[in-house]
């Protein structure tokens, strides 16, 4: 955690130095989530699920360097199903603060990039706590707050519409449980394939 407040503290010392005729874009975000949940003990076993994300972002680039920061608030879409082979689908809802540093490169009317920042994320609905199927004692619980590490790549098309995947790593235990005598914890892991529009 302390890691996580040093980066972002490290991060808006460089927002205060991007010059005053910085790039700024305002835009709106969404994509597809594809997550899951790594647990510590090998009690639970989970796989993929599906949901989404959606919200409005922020990108400051400093001029003719390429390189700068975009931040969003998304309501974001994440959990695990199959637990431990059991059909069942545990979701949970956050609002998900990412802040990513930028690195823009190519020509202007087509551009790649990459991404990486910390994120954090609270917890606003969805399961809370959750019984095993088939067990008895044993509960899954899910934390309010969540929070990681992203890297991701993708394209800018006329410097409107970006296209682009993350990968999402978890360094918080979002998720802790029970199974008898045995606790367990889990975090957070997953991509995103998501689509944004500045104006």
């Amino acid at each position: 955690m302390k890691k996580i407040v040093e980066v972002i503290w490290v991060a808006l010392m460089l927002l205060i130095a991007i010059p005053a005729n910085a790039q700024i874009n305002f835009g709106m975000k969404g994509g597809v989530n594809i997550s899951s949940v790594q647990f510590n003990k090998d009690i639970v076993s989970s796989s993929n699920i599906t949901g989404f994300q959606i919200g409005p972002m922020i990108e400051i680039m400093a001029p003719y360097l390429g390189v700068g920061i975009d931040a969003a608030v998304l309501y974001s879409q994440k959990g695990m199903k199959d637990v431990d082979g059991q059909e069942e689908n545990l979701t949970t809802d956050y609002i998900d603060v990412p802040l990513n540093f930028k690195w823009k490169f190519g020509l202007p009317l087509l551009k790649g990039y990459l991404a990486a920042g910390p994120y954090v994320g609270f917890r606003i609905g969805g399961d809370r706590i959750w019984n095993i199927p088939g067990r008895v004692n044993s509960q899954i619980e899910t934390k309010s707050f969540a929070a990681g590490l992203n890297f991701g790549l993708g394209v800018e098309v006329i410097s409107h519409l970006q296209v682009g995947f993350n990968y999402g790593l978890g360094l918080t235990n979002n998720y802790s449980g029970v199974d008898g005598n045995e606790t367990f914890e889990g975090k957070h892991r997953g991509w995103t394939i998501s689509a944004a529009i500045l104006f």
